[in-house]
């Protein structure tokens, strides 16, 4: 029997310290139901201390999820612990995750605490986290650039005290794997009640190396891998969930554990987490890349006609990659376009938000001939975010003029709270017209700091996904917008994120 590696995403707290990836409420909920899909083992919903919308976030979670342990992190402060508990005792299973950086820079310069001091916060931390659950982790911050000797110490006093996962992170991405692995091992022989905890690693990508060095813990003796969503995370990001399940899953012959992971569900997962972010994924990322299973050299196309374990060790539909065929078209029916996403691993709330998703799909099917799965799940995911948000701004129409050797003009009609507003305007292109006649009407003042365009599947009638980030007084939202026209779907993500900007829901980014 192989052992389990228990799987920590940490997409809805760490990942979410991304410059520009702050999340609703509810789109931290839609993100958390699409993991306990993939049967993710521990949910890390955020960071409840940091403000009231990590709270009400973290607690819908824990109220919402079911087969997943949901854990909310905590500095060693009894305050920050008693509200991570309060904000997870919804939860069927609940983790409180407490910190303290343990290294010489961090105690010094950060904390300003001598080393003895750390040591008695640490254990007072686990003591308080205990009262609540008896599943509690405990991180020695920046463990990467600690002193061992000091490291022992602190982690054989808190697990005494009742830490039950211990976690060693590489805070800035400072390790190469040889290092990092040795570093494991040497804890989990020096430490005297090692055997009593289970060892997890959270790497950042500082140097490009988080999945090198958790895979070498994991060979080292680490049993929980910390990870997030096509590596989403602060500066360079964190270890990959997808890499290091299909590395573990793949090489059988190397490691002596395999993880509990539904791997279809990994693309699904990708999608939507890139979806709410803006945060495309680059086309030769490993696992769920557009390219990762796809093949230009004459000599690789030969050897998988034949075979296809000459060049691809792993199967495209094992990580949930679909075959891209057409499944709908203009005169499916409401049951076979249900029936579709179910298949999918879609699930909408209410018979109402199905029949708003298929009277879009019917709209879209009238433009655009062929339907792919893909075009449905951005369907859905659009019409999830616009419920998510009140549509304070809604747009009715819009005309844009282009042409060789004219200024570029657009014409737009939109609707404020039921009420319509028209505005025109030039610009330097169709799209930048467009955004300075919204911007004519509603006077945001916000700043643009990212337009960003994806194809949703091949072909010139192709659907165009446009991710619109806005920055206003420190808040930053993010806005998506779908349509066969570039132009409308331009206009749509700008107005997306105004709503968001006006409801309110949006929460300060966690780093400002």
């Amino acid at each position: 029997m192989k052992d389990k590696l228990i799987v920590f995403d940490t997409t809805l707290r760490d990942g979410e310290q991304s410059p520009g990836a702050s999340m609703t409420r509810e789109e931290k909920l839609r993100i958390a139901r699409q993991l306990e899909r993939m049967r993710v083992d521990v949910i890390e919903a955020g960071f409840p201390a940091a403000s009231n919308g990590d709270f009400e976030s973290v607690k819908a979670v824990a109220d919402t999820i079911k087969d997943s342990t949901v854990c909310g992190l905590a500095r060693a402060h009894e305050a920050d612990i008693r509200r991570c508990a309060e904000a997870i005792k919804g939860a069927r299973s609940g983790r409180i995750h407490t910190f303290i950086a343990t290294s010489p820079i961090h105690m010094e310069k950060k904390l300003r605490m001598q080393p003895e001091q750390v040591l008695e916060q640490a254990v007072k931390a686990v003591k308080w986290a205990r009262k609540h659950t008896d599943n509690v982790e405990f991180s020695p911050e920046d463990a990467g650039r600690s002193e061992v000797d000091f490291l022992c110490r602190v982690l054989e006093a808190v697990i005494d005290a009742g830490a039950t996962t211990i976690n060693i992170p590489d805070t800035v991405g400072y390790a190469v794997p040889e290092q990092f692995g040795n570093l494991i091992r040497a804890l989990r022989e020096r430490i005297p009640n090692s055997g009593k905890v289970v060892f997890s690693v959270h790497c950042h990508n500082d140097l490009g190396l988080a999945v090198a060095n958790s895979l070498s813990a994991v060979l080292a003796g680490a049993r929980q891998v910390e990870c997030t969503i096509n590596g989403l995370g602060e500066r360079a990001g964190n270890a990959a969930l997808e890499e290091i399940v299909m590395a573990v899953r793949t090489r059988r012959d190397v490691f002596a554990c395999d993880t509990g992971i539904d791997t279809t569900q990994i693309v699904p997962a990708s999608r939507l987490v890139a979806g709410i972010t803006g945060f495309a994924v680059q086309p030769n990322k490993a696992i769920v890349g557009a390219n990762a299973f796809a093949h230009e050299s004459g000599i690789h196309q030969d050897g998988v006609l034949k075979s296809r374990e000459t060049y691809e060790i792993m199967r495209a539909e094992d990580v949930g990659w679909g075959a891209n065929k057409l499944v709908l078209g203009k005169h499916s029916g409401r049951n076979a376009f249900r029936s579709r996403l179910q298949e999918l691993g879609i699930l909408l709330d209410s018979e109402e938000a199905l029949n708003a998703a298929f009277s879009r799909f019917k709209e879209l099917a009238d433009k655009k001939h062929e339907i792919f799965d893909e075009d449905l799940q951005a369907l859905v995911s659009e019409e999830a975010a616009m419920h998510d948000v009140s549509e304070h701004y809604k747009l009715v129409s819009l005309r844009a003029h282009t042409e060789t050797g004219e200024t570029p003009h657009a014409f737009i009609v939109i609707s404020e709270d039921g009420r319509e507003r028209r505005a025109e305007a030039d610009g330097s292109g169709p799209v930048d017209a467009s955004f300075k006649a919204i911007e004519k009407i509603v006077g945001s003042g916000a700043d643009l700091q990212l337009f960003s365009v994806n194809a949703i599947t091949s072909g010139s009638d192709a659907q165009g996904e446009v991710t619109v980030r806005l920055h206003k007084a420190g808040r930053i939202v993010n806005g998506q917008g779908a349509d066969t026209d570039i132009v409308i779907a331009s206009a749509k993500a700008y107005l997306s994120a105004l709503n968001k900007l006006h409801s309110r829901l949006e929460r300060a980014h966690p780093q400002v």
